[in-house]
């Protein structure tokens, strides 16, 4: 029996509005793909992102014109090379892991030869505001031992300052978004350094980054915008510490996992990260995510609402899914 393939474009509200220094919003736009195969059924979620050139219809179009393929049984080793890697990508090749091993009855798990799973603890992202609001969030939020700042503004030293006396027990990750410059992040970071923050993300726009080889690293440095795939990664020696590996960046779990392995041969800490989505996004990353130095996979957290069954998070310990969520 030939697959059936379908692609919906859905929206979940956000608690509040997220913001970070490109701009805001009120709901997470995410495209889901299932496929179906003799009674059995696999989903993937992605998060088309602008800043890439993604849109929700050509997200949609890129899966669409995979159509014929996926039905006539391309595998997730052919996914890689029939499609560019991004949102698109990340949907289907997640939707055919969670077939396969609906298929099989071989949870995603074993067939990762991962060792036994374990909760994770995730930071807990504060939206970029004025110092005053900054510190009110991390003030509601400081039993979390993470927390994920976003700067990338004009007045980021009063923020720093503002949410570390705010949450004077928590680690800290700041990210800016690409929102420093050559001129200030020398004296950002060591303001950084200077209330212990342990790690920078991804301050500099991706491609104009190169002082970062000549300039101390008080404080590590984390790419984000600047890493996708394995491919990027030798371009990045020696101007980072540690990658943000995001499976709507890789283009799903498949390249993921080549992704974090050669990163850690070549020394780079290891954060898995997320856009902001539901469960049902956050399930194969939380995978992905066991033995990480970092994870970022508060995206249901930062929902007004997440589908059902979701993920279950304990304050800031998220659990393994469940396989009737994904895998």
């Amino acid at each position: 029996m030939a697959r059936v393939i379908s692609v919906e474009a859905e929206r979940f509200p956000i608690a509040g509005t997220f913001t970070i220094s490109r701009g805001s919003k009120t709901e997470a736009e995410v495209i889901t793909c299932t496929i179906r195969e003799n009674g059995h059924v696999g989903r993937g979620e992605c998060v088309p992102y602008k800043r890439y050139g993604e849109t929700m219809d050509g997200v949609r179009d890129a899966i669409e014109a995979m159509r014929e393929r996926i039905a006539g049984g391309m595998d997730r080793t052919a996914l890689l090379s029939a499609m560019a890697g991004g949102a698109a990508r990340n949907a289907v090749d997640c939707a055919l892991w969670d077939l396969e091993a609906k298929i099989s009855g071989i949870p995603v798990a074993d067939a990762m030869h991962s060792a036994p799973l374990s909760s994770l603890e995730t930071a807990y992202t504060l939206s970029l505001a004025e110092p005053e609001a900054m510190a009110a969030q991390a003030r509601a939020n400081a039993m979390r031992p993470l927390l994920k700042v976003k700067i990338g503004g004009d007045n980021d030293m009063a923020r720093i300052r503002a949410v570390t006396e705010a949450a004077p027990q928590g680690r800290i990750i700041l990210d800016a978004n690409e929102g420093w410059t050559d001129e200030n992040i020398e004296a950002n970071l060591a303001f950084a350094a200077q209330h212990g923050i342990a790690l920078v993300e991804q301050p500099l726009p991706a491609g104009h980054d190169e002082i970062l080889r000549r300039i101390a690293h008080p404080v590590p440095i984390c790419a984000d915008e600047s890493v996708h795939e394995t491919k990027d990664l030798g371009s990045l020696v020696g101007l980072y510490d540690a990658v943000n590996i995001k499976l709507d960046k890789t283009g799903g779990l498949t390249e993921a996992l080549v992704l974090r392995d050669r990163a850690r041969d070549l020394g780079f800490g290891i954060m898995v990260g997320c856009m902001v989505g539901t469960s049902l996004a956050m399930a194969p990353a939380v995978l992905l995510a066991q033995g990480a130095d970092f994870v970022d996979l508060d995206g249901p957290l930062l929902l007004a609402r997440d589908r059902q069954p979701g993920l279950v998070y304990k304050g800031s310990l998220v659990s393994p899914p469940d396989r009737v969520l994904w895998g």
